[in-house]
């Protein structure tokens, strides 16, 4: 029998001079967190400091940066000043609040991280005590467990300006609120799922976690088969029922060293290859697999999922979303009302922009009138697309202030 362990959850995420997030403050995230609005509201580029954030980890800063065009592509128009990321999480409940925070800023050698930290207050409202804290490649970190204000604060120059401290020192045994944020954040799960890449025949080989794009779907699929049948058939037994007549998908190893993946109906006796399965089958299996990870992602992003996804089966996603945060976050972009059309006002945030041309956001349960609208039965997409929303219209060019 699996047990849960809830995992870390971000609270509050603030965003400065990130393309059209000029100055965003997301507060109050939920386990399932959508973000919702018309196209060019701002919704990809939440996404994408999520995404940017892991890369940091991942592959370095430099790389990332140079991905996203640099401060020139990065910088808010018309802005001064450094990027500035800022993470409010606790790594499990009744723990303090911790916030890491990362400014960037632009030389002509390349990125630098003007200021990096971590900290928490253990008391309210008691003055913030620093884990670490760096500018510029030189700082100081604290070791312990439950370190004191008396602990000495270690010097530890790390290799260069453009390398984030909490990746470096995230390694070593001595630092364990770094390490528990660097195995947090180098855990997340930004998704880019695709039909087509699904449908490709890989190399055979079990792979225990699906790939961004999807394209490893059949060796994932041979994994759980081999490791965890049970969750590949609670993984069946809900694509079952969610898309009506499929009765199971299996990965056959060819001869040449590839693997097949292949959709069988209910009704005939013999299966079809994956690449003549429809778009929505083969995406609402990929997004189950990733849901039900027998060790998911600690934060998964999922961005516009109604692509190629039949709305009726949005819901159904929505639900499936839902249920998955027992054992991690969730962020989701979409502009589909049926996607939200289940879900709480709390859980839901507009995107929109407003006269100045940079994104805000708004909590759906804070606008006028919903709460009491769903009171009485209404559903949160019909009150979207009737106009309901004080901010976002889907049929509108954009919002004032």
């Amino acid at each position: 029998m699996n047990v849960t362990i809830e995992p870390p959850r971000v609270e509050t995420l603030h965003i400065k001079n990130y393309r059209a997030l000029r100055d965003v403050r997301l507060e109050d995230l939920t386990p399932l967190t959508v973000l919702l609005g018309p196209n060019g509201s701002g919704k990809s580029t939440v996404f994408d400091v999520f995404a940017f954030l892991s890369e940091c980890f991942g592959d370095g800063l430099r790389k990332a940066w140079d991905r996203r065009g640099r401060f020139k592509e990065l910088r808010s128009r018309d802005a001064e000043g450094p990027i500035v990321i800022e993470l409010q999480y606790r790594e499990k409940p009744g723990t303090p609040l911790i916030t890491y925070h990362l400014g960037i800023e632009e030389t002509s050698r390349g990125p630098v991280v003007a200021r990096e930290f971590l900290r928490w207050k253990r008391t309210h409202p008691g003055t913030p005590f620093y884990f670490l804290d760096y500018r510029h490649g030189k700082g100081k970190v604290i070791t312990g467990e439950q370190p004191e204000a008396k602990d000495k604060r270690i010097a530890k120059p790390l290799s260069g300006p453009d390398v984030l401290a909490v990746n470096t020192l995230g390694q070593l045994e001595e630092n364990p609120r770094v390490i528990a944020l660097r195995s947090f954040i180098t855990s997340w799960h930004l998704s880019y799922l695709s039909a087509d890449a699904a449908r490709g025949n890989p190399e055979a080989g079990a792979e225990e976690r699906l790939s961004a794009t999807g394209d490893n779907l059949p060796n994932v699929v041979q994994y759980l088969s081999e490791e965890h049948p049970e969750r590949l058939e609670r993984i069946f037994e809900t694509l079952r029922r969610r898309v009506p007549r499929i009765e199971k998908v299996t990965s056959k190893p060819l001869d040449d060293g590839r693997l097949l993946l292949q959709v069988k109906d209910a009704p005939f006796s013999t299966p079809i290859l994956a690449r003549y399965a429809s778009d929505g089958t083969l995406k609402m299996l990929a997004y189950l697999t990733l849901l039900y990870d027998p060790e998911p992602p600690q934060l998964i992003g999922i961005e516009e999922p109604e692509n190629y996804l039949h709305p009726r089966l949005l819901p159904e996603l929505a639900e499936e979303c839902d249920l998955a945060t027992e054992g991690t976050q969730l962020v989701v972009t979409t502009h589909s009302p049926f996607f939200i059309d289940r879900l709480r006002p709390v859980q839901v945030r507009v995107l929109y922009r407003s006269d100045d041309g940079y994104t805000r956001i708004k909590r759906v349960a804070d606008m006028p009138g919903i709460p009491e609208f769903i009171s009485e039965g209404a559903s949160l997409g019909d009150l979207w697309m009737e106009g309901h929303f004080d901010v976002g219209d889907p049929l509108s060019a954009g919002d004032g202030e």
